[in-house]
């Protein structure tokens, strides 16, 4: 028999409001990024070849391989969310330290862009040297958003690794209240959030100058 809290009629009514919830926090979450996509979106109309220019000084196959690796986290959480259903415990615990394991190796690979940056003289405020001088101000706020984007994110994917290797150690030790099915549902709501920020940050941070030639 699925358990329920007291103050929920069912299983599916305390599903619903846990879904609810989490809907609405991910919407609030939408106020942390908005300033930055607008930012970027200003940047982007009124500096568009120094943007076009600085994009191009991404290292865009670190990126590509960034975005596969989150990619294939959300598949691996989509069967974790699953298996949980399903009560394949095992199988849920696993998908969920894989997922978790997908997170920090993206971390890992953003941390070894971030260095390669900053041997570059890529950060703002920090000795920033660009090569093409005409678009160096331009490029400098490029990078400003473009940190503050990817370090927003990544503070995000840390809450949700830390999330998610806490219900993969409660299933391994089977405690199917605590690690409940609409709980590892909503966990899941929040990492495909966080993938998708990503899918937008990807074109926009390291493909759109390479578009522009």
């Amino acid at each position: 028999m699925t358990l329920h809290a007291e103050q929920f009629d069912s299983a599916a009514q305390q599903e619903e409001a846990s879904t609810l919830g989490m809907w609405t926090f991910l919407a609030t979450e939408l106020m942390f990024f908005g300033p930055l996509f607008f930012g970027y979106h200003y940047g982007r109309t009124h500096f568009p070849e120094g943007f076009a220019a600085a994009s191009r000084h991404t290292d865009i196959m670190l990126g590509t391989i960034n975005t596969a690796v989150l990619l294939t986290s959300s598949m691996l959480m989509a069967i974790a969310v699953q298996a949980r259903k399903m009560n394949a415990m095992r199988l849920a615990s696993r998908m969920l330290f894989f997922t978790a394991a997908s997170g920090a190796i993206f971390l890992v690979i953003k941390g070894t862009e971030y260095w390669k940056e900053w041997h570059e003289h890529l950060v703002p405020a920090a000795g920033f040297a660009f090569s093409e001088p005409r678009h160096a101000d331009a490029a400098e706020l490029f990078y400003f958003l473009y940190f503050g984007m990817t370090g927003l994110h990544a503070l995000h994917l840390i809450i949700g690794i830390v999330m998610v290797v806490v219900f993969a150690l409660g299933l391994s030790r089977d405690d199917r209240r605590f690690a409940a099915a609409e709980r590892i549902e909503v966990a899941g709501l929040y990492w495909h959030f966080v993938d998708i920020v990503w899918i937008f940050l990807y074109p926009l941070l390291y493909l759109v100058g390479r578009s522009n030639g």
